[in-house]
């Protein structure tokens, strides 16, 4: 029977194993967990070298998911017209030029010319998760579609702890005199992507990838014009799922609004500023209105967002990636601020490949236990521990509160996958679309940062984790709810292990 069951993992109906695949398509994995690991890294660098707060370092940060939140609808659609290998080529590509651009970056060694590269690079690894995520699920059994996603997530667990290693050697070098030379060596280890992105490139063009259809448990409503949206038909169904159509929306203006207010801020502090944010924030609340209003008349069986298992996923996910980017983005501050001992920037660079370490152990663990329990309960309980953590972060408890930072690493592990398998849980080939919305929601990760920021500014960091501590909630109730959410007759005929 266990023997079946490791076979069934990456079996599709039709007899064939796709292991090889997987395999294959786990290296992407590995690739953007190692450019996001580097990144944490580089916030702290250039508040070094540019003398910046943390509240402004944060701008890496907001680069880095500001690429994500502007290419995922364009590669969801392109994924759709391309299929699985043209969107992983397509973003192979992207993060080679994004690597490449490194180079003219140092030598013109303006904070902007870093940004662009952060962005660019994202905006590539935004095609390889909207297609990677979702075809990792397809590439066997149904049922474990949550375990096999979060075993390719695991390799992005190992990048993640390579990323700061590679980045404590380039940003942090010395010259004989003890002088850095991080700002002279920062692009190697972009240019290094580069050069593997490419030949990976190749090998995808080459290699085997059939587009395999996921099956849809939904049945579209049979209704007409009177919008009934619920795949079982209730009235009160489809009311919900017009209330979480709605906080999505106002998530979004929210997330706009920022882009917005940090653009503003590059501008001369004059009447100018206020009065481009407060404009763009009243035409966003237009907009999201029309929209608001457009959808609820469209939204029937078949639109994606007429599931609360769905549509409720996208604020998960976007809080989720809040609580992740803030903890990753000031734990090297944590660590040399607020630890029991003194720790210098390199060796907190150090710590943060074992906390990317307990990251790893929870993928590898997490993809045991999702096939083993509900992946929505793991996902609760994960969610319920990291609430604690935090809390125990906040009270300033010395090497408690340290290790506790660790033990946020290893529970946040298994959410973005589980978070993202059970979004697009039953939508058939809707799931790529769906997929380009949930990596839309990587966008929380330019918010949370700046705000962690300012708080810590003005008080501690440790006090600065009330914040991933409110996310942690959302991403927890989702997981305790998903099974009402997704609704019962689905989940009794395949529910996600």
């Amino acid at each position: 029977m266990k023997i079946q069951s490791r076979l069934s993992l990456f079996r599709t109906a039709d007899g064939r194993n796709h292991v090889v695949t997987f395999a294959l398509v786990s290296s992407l994995f590995l690739l953007w967990g190692f450019c996001n690991g580097m990144i944490d890294v580089m916030d702290k660098h250039f508040q070094n070298e540019l003398h910046l707060n943390l509240a402004q370092s944060a701008w890496v940060q907001f680069a880095h998911y500001l690429g994500y939140f502007l290419m995922a609808l364009p590669a969801g659609w392109l994924a759709m017209k391309l299929g699985y290998r043209g969107g992983i080529i397509s973003g192979l590509l992207m993060v080679a030029l994004g690597g490449l651009w490194f180079i003219p970056a140092t030598h013109i060694a303006q904070f902007w010319a870093f940004l662009l590269g952060v962005c660019f690079i994202a905006a590539g690894l935004t095609f390889l998760e909207t297609v990677a995520n979702p075809y990792t699920t397809v590439l066997g059994a149904p049922e474990y579609g949550p375990t096999r996603i979060n075993l390719a997530q695991s390799c992005n667990g190992i990048g993640w702890l390579l990323g700061p290693i590679a980045g404590s050697l380039f940003f942090y070098s010395t010259d004989a005199t003890g002088q850095s030379t991080g700002a002279e060596t920062l692009w190697i280890p972009y240019a290094a992507v580069a050069v593997v992105v490419i030949v990976l490139a190749v090998v995808f063009a080459k290699a085997p990838m059939p587009d395999i259809k996921a099956a849809d448990v939904y049945q579209p409503a049979a209704g007409g014009a009177d919008g009934q949206a619920s795949a079982s038909g209730h009235g009160q169904r489809r009311g919900f799922s017009l209330l979480l159509l709605w906080l999505n929306l106002a998530v979004l203006s929210l997330a706009i609004g920022m882009i917005a207010t940090a653009i503003a801020t590059i501008f001369s502090d004059n009447l100018f500023t206020p009065v481009l944010v407060w404009t763009t924030l009243a035409m966003l609340v237009i907009l999201s209105a029309t929209v608001f209003i457009r959808s609820a008349r469209r939204l029937r069986g078949d639109s994606i967002w007429s599931h609360p298992h769905f549509s409720s996923s996208t604020l998960a996910q976007f809080f989720y990636m809040a609580a992740q980017a803030g903890i990753f983005a000031y734990f090297i501050n944590y660590m040399t601020r607020e630890a029991p001992v003194t720790i210098s920037d390199a060796t907190a660079s150090t710590l943060a490949s074992v906390g990317f370490g307990c990251f790893l152990v929870g993928r590898v663990t997490g993809a045991a236990l999702v096939k083993k329990y509900s992946a929505h309960t793991v996902l609760g309980v994960y969610g319920a521990a990291n609430i604690l953590c935090c809390a125990v972060v906040m009270l300033r408890a010395g090497w408690v509160s340290t290790i506790a930072v660790f033990a946020s690493y290893f529970f946040m592990s298994i959410m973005f996958p589980t978070i993202f398998a059970l979004g697009i849980f039953g939508l058939g080939d809707r799931s790529k679309r769906a997929a380009s919305f949930l990596v839309m929601a990587i966008m929380g990760g330019a918010i949370v940062p700046k705000l962690m920021g300012h708080i810590a500014d003005r008080t501690s960091v440790s006090l600065s984790f009330i914040v991933p501590l409110l996310c942690f909630g959302v991403v927890a109730a989702y997981g305790f709810a998903w099974k009402n959410l997704v609704g019962a007759p689905v989940v009794a005929d395949s529910d996600p292990r």
